[in-house]
């Protein structure tokens, strides 16, 4: 089969299940696979042009626009766009049916459900400011599948009271939400230590720096990204 992923976590999945894709998008960083643009502005010619049995989009990283041109060019379509942490299990197994390859054990319904049901924290969540956006802040809502990591985590994000799935807000906003934590992850935007620094003095909590692709590239890695992101976050000082 061949395969064109436009999903930076579906290529490491895909990859993971020992399927080399034909191409990917830049941001995929799978060194030795062909790229065709980025998540955002992938040439649609020259995925065409590759002759793919099967395109592997998602409604947060790609363009509508980019998917509706490479339907219209007759090439079959996945969309892979779970919510929940809940949901991963489920596009796992999609996504080896679609490729016809077996996936781990872990991933199969009971294992999943078992392992879920294993991993809920044993305390109300807590408030966390998250933020993947500076100029202007931006947060998580509640319907990411960001936050539902975080919330196996313990811990919820604040500061999305305008609405929306990735809202604008403002340090003051999250600061009048009593936050107790601050997680700064390292993409989409590449946060540092010292935006950790500036937040933690702005806001007066603790703040910490976490891998941005654990939190947000879903798929193989979820239940090991999960153990990394406790780890981490244990570590802080709250």
């Amino acid at each position: 089969m061949r395969v064109v992923s436009l999903v930076p976590s579906v290529t490491e999945s895909i990859v993971a299940l020992g399927v080399a894709p034909v191409a990917c998008t830049r941001f995929c960083e799978q060194p030795g696979l062909p790229t065709v643009g980025g998540t955002k502005n992938p040439d649609i010619q020259a995925i065409t042009d590759l002759r793919p049995d099967l395109v592997i989009v998602n409604d947060e990283e790609n363009r509508r626009e980019d998917a509706d041109a490479l339907s219209e060019a007759g090439i079959r379509l996945l969309e892979l766009s779970p919510r929940h942490v809940a949901d991963v299990g489920g596009v796992v197994r999609g996504l080896g049916h679609a490729l016809d390859v077996a996936v781990p054990g872990r991933f199969a319904a009971d294992a999943w459900e078992e392992w879920l049901a294993d991993q809920r924290p044993a305390w109300p969540p807590r408030p966390a400011f998250v933020p993947v956006w500076r100029r202007p802040w931006m947060t998580l809502a509640a319907d990411t599948y960001g936050a539902s990591l975080l919330a196996l985590c313990g811990f919820t994000p604040v500061g999305g009271a305008a609405g929306g799935r990735y809202p604008e807000t403002t340090l003051a906003d999250v600061a009048d939400e009593d936050p107790l934590i601050a997680v700064l992850p390292t993409e989409p935007y590449e946060f540092t230590e010292r935006h950790v620094t500036e937040v933690a003095e702005e806001l007066g909590v603790s703040a910490v720096l976490v891998d941005g692709q654990d939190l947000f590239w879903w798929g193989v890695r979820t239940p090991d990204a999960l153990e990394r992101l406790r780890a981490t976050l244990a570590d802080a000082d709250i």
